[in-house]
């Protein structure tokens, strides 16, 4: 019984931290689909046709669900659900009501450098 025991504790003594970085990836990941969702003004094209923020929100947490076991990281989520059609291969683009235009991966690693600015920040 000892030993069981032994063992059940080194597995949650291991596991753990793995399981708290999952978990601070789906925050990061939550956040990014969320900076979409709620952007003013913004479209969003995807294969030429014209989104808004929250179909484009919605859109990449469908393909967050497709994707299943191969996000295991923000990043992963920017290069699998959030950059471009992985049928046709072209890119997410965001046209902003000032004019300009940025691809969608581009927003995206902005946005979660800021994430991981604040989180430094008030762990530091």
């Amino acid at each position: 019984m000892n030993r069981i025991l032994a063992a059940l504790m080194l597995f949650a003594l291991v596991a753990a931290p793995a399981f708290g970085q999952q978990n601070i990836e789906q925050q990061k990941i939550a956040y990014l689909i969320d900076s979409v969702a709620t952007l003013q003004d913004a479209t969003f094209i995807r294969n030429g046709t014209e989104y808004d923020a929250a179909h484009a929100a919605d859109h990449m947490r469908l393909k967050l669900r497709f994707a299943g076991s191969r996000v295991k990281t923000a990043g992963d989520f920017i290069a699998y659900c959030a950059t471009g059609s992985s049928v046709s291969g072209i890119k997410y683009t965001i046209h902003f009501h000032d004019g300009h235009s940025v691809d969608s991966a581009t927003f995206l690693r902005g946005k979660l450098a800021e994430y991981m600015a604040k989180a430094a920040h008030r762990s530091g």
